[in-house]
């Protein structure tokens, strides 16, 4: 095929249902990812495909899956695994979209929403099933072959974000998901990702079961995982004590007022901390971390796209896949271990040609972490030259007393005792957490919690 601009859908081999459907969306042309894989899919090749978020991945491997099961529209026809929530949502949307001419059934298996609804939804066999690997094996492991064996007859596995999925993290949950799927010479299998890893490029070494042709493995080059050529990328180096002082200044002046901003920061507490302290300062902000229940991280994502929060802080959950494309300031309130997580994170602004800024909050311990940063992204930061001492002084006491305020409300609201309690019942199921020493702990706790709440 012609790799020239001019390349169709129809070109692809996309039947005119679906191409209606695009041009009903305002997708005229197709991306090179899309150029580079669907044919190849058609064909019936096994395949991974590595190109940065924003690029039409998801298209990618929604159009051949359609373009298929419009011939056969029978039973489970893909399964489609994502490491988060919120990608499964997203992905979940494009295909409702895509296939709302052709009474496309699909379903969303994620943690937080009903689990008995959702094993009755998959039990009536939907065409597509989009699932965090979590939930999906959880569905497995407690309900019979009535709810499950739609399953074993899927026609295409999709695993987006794959290299985070098959870090070991997931690998009992998959391992429980694929043993419900059909083996890998009976069915189409995607990769897909920003990252291309050599254990991902290993995986085409490996020899085709059955009469499979190859697998298909293509790199958009110039998505190789970097900071977009329009970011800016700047650093202002602060004393630790006073940084949430400087992220409010930062948010404050002329020049960054009326940005839509993201707050990245390294743990729940901290996301929680700073969401809470910026909404006593009447800054219009959300939140969005693990330890939020499902429908508010909807509704938060659904505030800060529609531009009703200004300001999104998060952890690394929303560093990848996410497309909101409205973000103009990045800021690292922590900066990341990995300076992949970071070229993730700066990411989410600058995208297809728009301009973008970055500023990372440096502190006396951050300093190995900046040198390991630049050498990973092949550039400097450079100081920010707006942030004024003086004016950070100036609210350093209100900027203090909302954080303590803050943390007093989150002792009140007890955060974080649902994780903690989530993982006294998985300690006590298998034995290694004594029931009574662990009421005897919760209650020492709680007396430590009082102890330091008088203190303030």
């Amino acid at each position: 095929m012609s790799e020239n601009q001019d390349v169709t859908f129809a070109d692809l081999g996309i039947s005119p249902w679906l191409i209606d459907t695009l041009q009903a969306l305002a997708i005229y042309k197709p991306t090179d990812v899309q150029k580079g894989v669907i044919p190849q899919i058609l064909k019936g090749h096994d395949c991974i495909g590595g190109a940065k978020t924003g690029s039409g991945k998801t298209a990618a491997f929604a159009l051949p899956i359609l373009e298929s099961w419009s011939k056969d529209p029978s039973g489970i026809y893909a399964v489609v695994l994502t490491p988060t929530r919120e990608l499964a949502i997203q992905i979940d949307e494009q295909f409702a979209a895509l296939g709302s001419n052709m009474n496309l059934k699909h379903t969303l298996i994620v943690g937080g929403m009903d689990m008995v609804a959702q094993a009755i939804a998959l039990s009536r066999r939907p065409h597509v099933v989009v699932a965090t690997p979590g939930r999906l094996a959880d569905l497995i492991r407690s309900n019979g072959p009535e709810t499950t064996a739609g399953l074993q007859k899927v026609k295409f596995l999709v695993m987006d974000e794959a290299d985070r999925l098959l870090s070991s993290t997931f690998a009992d949950d998959l391992g429980d998901c694929f043993s419900n799927l059909p083996p890998s010479e009976n069915r189409q299998t995607l990769l897909f990702t920003a990252t291309i890893t050599d254990a991902i490029r290993q995986l085409k070494e490996k020899p085709t079961k059955g009469n499979k042709p190859p697998l298909w493995l293509y790199e958009v080059e110039s998505d190789k995982i970097s900071v977009p050529s329009t970011l800016q990328q700047n650093y202002v180096f602060v004393a630790s004590h006073v940084r949430e002082a400087y992220l409010i200044h930062l948010l404050s002046i002329p020049e960054n007022a009326e940005k839509s901003v993201i707050i990245f920061v390294n743990r729940t507490h901290t996301a929680e901390l700073i969401y809470s302290m910026l909404r006593l300062l009447e800054f219009r902000s959300t939140e969005l971390h693990s330890q939020m229940a499902q429908r508010e991280r909807i509704n938060s994502l659904g505030r800060f796209r529609a531009e009703a929060a200004r300001i999104l802080v998060a952890t690394d959950v929303a560093s990848r896949g996410l497309d909101i494309p409205s973000v103009q300031l990045i800021i690292n309130f922590d900066l990341p271990r990995d300076p992949d997580d970071y070229i993730h994170r700066v990411g989410r602004t600058a995208r297809a040609g728009r301009s973008g800024q970055a500023i990372s909050v440096v502190t006396e311990h951050d300093v190995e972490l900046v040198h390991a940063i630049e050498d990973r992204v092949g550039s400097t930061m450079s100081e920010y030259e707006h942030a004024s001492e003086s004016k950070v002084l100036e609210r350093l006491k209100e900027v203090t007393d909302a954080k303590r305020q803050a943390s007093l409300e989150m002792i009140d609201r007890g955060f974080g005792e649902r994780r903690q309690k989530q993982k006294e019942k998985q300690l006590m199921a298998s034995g290694r957490l004594d029931v009574d020493d662990n009421r005897n702990k919760r209650k020492k706790n709680k007396s430590d919690q009082k102890v330091k709440k008088r203190k303030f």
